[in-house]
């Protein structure tokens, strides 16, 4: 059994399972992309450490929640998604763009063998996205059909600024 509460500042899910309590939470609104809304999830249970081996520090807050670094989401169904780490977003003039979902969306293509989607400073902006593929044998590099499959599925302003083919990632 999942519940996801909505009520203050954090999206909250617990499930019992095995007679163990497990939940998370995350602060909302990290992220946004095709209407879902990514947070900083934050885990807490009997299985979650206090502390790292031989760390002078608690790896959890006063309330024994965990930072686990990765983003995350809760569908309407309020099932839980890991859609990839916080550490990797790009900021970009004040918002932030998730690398791993464009990566999802553009390794999808048949063209594409590997995809990478990085930062790249930007004097106007801070940062930019630029796209990095490496291309099946026999497949030419088409920009405008690697864009287009991001269209509808991101905010305009994640596309990226460049795409470039690489022989091998």
């Amino acid at each position: 059994v999942v519940q996801k509460d909505t009520q203050g500042p954090y999206a909250e899910a617990s499930s019992l399972k095995d007679d163990v309590v497990r939940s998370v939470r995350g602060m909302p609104g990290v992220a946004q992309a095709a209407n879902v809304t990514y947070f900083t999830m934050q885990v807490r249970g009997a299985s979650v450490v206090d502390r790292y081996y031989l760390a002078s520090e608690d790896a959890v807050d006063a309330d024994g929640w965990f930072d686990t670094g990765d983003l995350a989401s809760f569908d309407e169904a309020g099932h839980l998604s890991i859609r990839g780490r916080a550490k990797d977003l790009i900021k970009s003039g004040g918002e932030w763009i998730n690398p791993a979902e464009m990566e999802d969306i553009v390794g999808r293509h048949p063209a594409v063998r590997q995809v990478a989607v990085v930062a790249r400073p930007d004097a106007k902006w801070g940062e930019r996205p630029v796209l990095f593929v490496e291309l099946h044998a026999g497949h030419a590099l088409d920009v405008n059909a690697l864009l287009n499959c991001l269209h509808d599925k991101v905010a305009k302003w994640w596309l990226p600024d460049a795409v470039f083919a690489l022989d091998a990632m």
